[in-house]
Order: structure tokens, then sequence, then C-alpha cells
């Protein structure tokens, strides 16, 4: 699994957004300021993030960006699977599953990338924005 400099800015952006709560909007500028994102980037960046519907953006002087659910029901792996796509090192669970049964030979190697794949999603997708903003003691 490979995550990109873009799916690294996603998951920083929706912290800070997380931090910030649903009250009070953040500005794109704010974002960009406070976690070294290059601005432009970061557009495109939320542009994604609210088609995926993991953030809302409010229009005018007040306006800005802030997440559409609670962070206690975003979980890091819909958040890289929107900006990054599949988890998986090869292919996605299900072609590395094909490959497990039809190729006998390599059978092995395969089922270790698919158990690596859902190691990782199983961790991914069970953290929450709060698991990582809110940490408990």
């Amino acid at each position: 699994m490979r995550i990109s400099k873009k799916g690294l800015y996603a998951l920083e952006a929706m912290m800070r957004l997380a931090r910030q709560g649903s009250e009070r909007p953040v500005k794109i500028r704010d974002i960009a300021r406070a976690d070294q994102i290059p601005e432009k980037f970061l557009e495109l960046i939320l542009l994604e993030l609210k088609t995926a519907r993991l953030v809302e953006s409010i229009r005018g002087a007040r306006g800005g960006y802030r997440l559409r659910r609670p962070p206690s029901q975003i979980f890091l792996g819909e958040i890289i699977r929107t900006i990054d796509g599949p988890l998986a090192p090869l292919a996605d669970a299900e072609t590395l599953r094909k490959l497990v049964r039809r190729d006998k030979q390599h059978s092995p190697l395969y089922q270790v990338l698919l158990d690596v794949r859902n190691a990782a999603a199983g961790i991914l997708d069970h953290t929450s924005l709060a698991d990582l903003c809110c940490p408990r003691s």
C-alpha cells in the first residue's frame, strides 16, 4: 500500500477540520497555512473530498469547509480510497483473490499480499478522525 503526498495532505486537512469542530467552517487559506499545504493543491483535494461527501463547503465571508459527519464516523480508509484509490499493493482485494485461486505456482505470494492488504485495510477502516484528534487516555 502506498499513500501519495496528496493522500497525506487530505488526511492532514481532515484532521484539521475534525479538531475545529462543526460549528465554524475553516477557510482553505487557514488549513493551507497551518498544515503547510500548497493552497491550490488543497483546493483540488477538498473538491474531491466534497464530491465524496466527506466535507461540505459554506459560502460567504464566514464560509469555508467543515466535516459533513462527526469525526467518529469518518475513517481513514475512506479518505485514502477517495484520494488514492484501492489500498492493495498490486490491485484491489478481489483481483488479488482471483490471482490466489488462479495462479497456483505464485498463490502463496499473492496470499501474503492479500493478507497485508487486509491487515492495512482493517486498521485504516477502524481508525476514525476522532481516534487521531481526540485520543482516549
